[in-house]
C-alpha cells in the first residue's frame, strides 16, 4: 500500500512500513491544502492531530483502506463517515498509556509535596520548611473515571502506595480485582479524595464536569485531567477552587490549547489559574516520552500489519 504520514513521528515508523512491502511518503511539513489535493493517491493515512479527519478530507481520500492515529483521542475523526466508507482505524493508546500513567503519578507527587514551590524558593536562598509540608498518599482514596488503557495503566502504577482504588467506567463490566474495586459513578464521588480523568472527548463528555457535577462529590478532592481539556472550562476550575470543593488540580491538557486563540474570558480565567500555588500544569505531554514516541510506532505497524496480512 501507498501510506502517507503527515505529522511528526519517531523516524522508524518508515522502515517498519517499508519491511512490510508498504511505500511511505513522510510528509510532516505538508499543509491541509497540500492534503487535499494529493490524498486520493493513498490508501493509508498516519496522523497526529495537524488536521481534522472530517468528511471533506475523507471524501476526497477515494482509496483509503486505513488511518492510523499515533495516540490516544478520536476526537478530530468522522468516525460515522469512516464506518459507512468501511475505513479501518487504528490507534496507538498502548503506545503511550504507560507515559500517561507516570506522568499523572508523578504530577500528585509533585503536588503532595510542594515540589514546584519547594524548589524556586530554596534556589532563591528562602528555606522554609514549615510552608512546604506535604500530603501523604497512603491511605487516600483514588477514584479512577474510564478504565481503557490509560485508566488501568494509571491504577497499576499506584500499586505500592497502599491507596483505595475506585474505578468508574460506563462502557465496561467486570473488570475489577483484587486492587480495583469497580463502582457506580455515586459511590467514586462519595468516596473519592482525587479524582482522574482518563475518558475520550465526546459530546457526552464534552463540559460533563460543571460546578454543579463538581458539588455533588461528597468531600473536596484533587483533580487530575491527562485526558481532554473540554471535559472542564477554566471558569469551571477556578469556581470550584474558589469555593474548596477542590483541593488542587493538576492539568496536562486545557479547554484551549493555543494560548493566541483564547477568548478574552478564557484569558482572564486562564491567568487566575495560573496564579495559584495548588494547580500544576502540562503541555499535553503526558503521553510524550522518548520510549512512548517509539512504542507507538511498534503498535501502529503491528496493527497495520495484522488487518492487512495475506491469508
Amino acid at each position: 500500500m501507498k501510506i502517507l504520514i503527515i505529522d511528526d513521528m519517531h523516524e522508524s515508523i518508515i522502515p517498519m512500513l517499508e519491511k512490510q512491502g508498504h511505500e511511505v511518503v513522510y510528509s510532516p511539513e505538508i499543509t491541509r491544502d497540500e492534503i487535499l489535493a494529493c490524498v486520493a493517491e493513498f490508501d493509508g493515512l498516519i496522523i497526529r492531530s495537524k488536521t481534522p479527519m472530517d468528511r471533506d478530507l475523507l471524501e476526497r481520500a477515494t482509496n483509503l483502506k486505513f488511518i492510523g492515529r499515533a495516540g490516544a483521542g478520536l476526537d478530530k475523526i468522522d468516525l460515522e463517515y469512516m464506518a459507512e466508507r468501511d475505513i479501518k482505524l487504528f490507534h496507538a493508546a498502548k503506545g503511550n498509556r504507560d507515559a500517561v500513567a507516570e506522568h499523572a503519578v508523578g504530577m500528585l507527587l509533585a503536588l503532595f509535596n510542594t515540589i514546584e514551590k519547594a524548589n524556586q524558593e530554596v534556589r532563591k536562598g528562602i528555606w522554609d520548611r514549615e510552608g512546604n509540608r506535604g500530603h501523604e498518599l497512603m491511605g487516600k482514596t483514588v477514584g479512577i473515571m474510564g478504565f481503557g488503557n490509560m485508566g488501568k495503566s494509571f491504577a497499576q502504577r499506584l500499586q505500592g502506595f497502599n491507596v483505595n482504588i475506585l474505578a468508574y467506567d460506563k462502557y465496561k463490566m467486570d473488570f475489577g480485582d483484587d486492587f480495583v474495586q469497580e463502582v457506580i459513578w455515586e459511590k467514586l464521588k462519595a468516596e473519592a479524595d482525587i479524582l482522574s480523568i482518563h475518558v475520550p472527548l465526546t459530546p457526552e463528555t464534552r463540559d460533563f464536569f460543571t460546578l454543579k457535577e463538581l458539588k455533588s462529590f461528597a468531600k473536596p478532592f484533587w483533580l487530575i485531567n491527562t485526558a481532554r481539556g473540554e471535559v472542564i472550562s477554566f471558569k469551571t476550575l477556578n469556581e470550584a477552587l474558589d469555593q474548596g470543593i477542590l483541593r488542587g488540580a493538576l492539568l496536562d491538557v486545557l479547554e484551549n490549547e493555543k494560548f493566541q486563540k483564547f477568548t478574552p474570558e478564557q484569558k482572564a480565567e486562564f491567568e487566575k489559574l495560573a496564579a495559584r500555588e495548588n494547580v500544576l500544569f502540562s503541555p499535553h505531554v503526558a503521553g510524550w516520552t522518548y520510549e512512548s514516541y517509539e512504542k507507538i510506532n511498534k503498535v501502529l505497524a503491528k496493527r497495520i500489519k495484522k488487518a492487512f496480512k495475506e491469508n
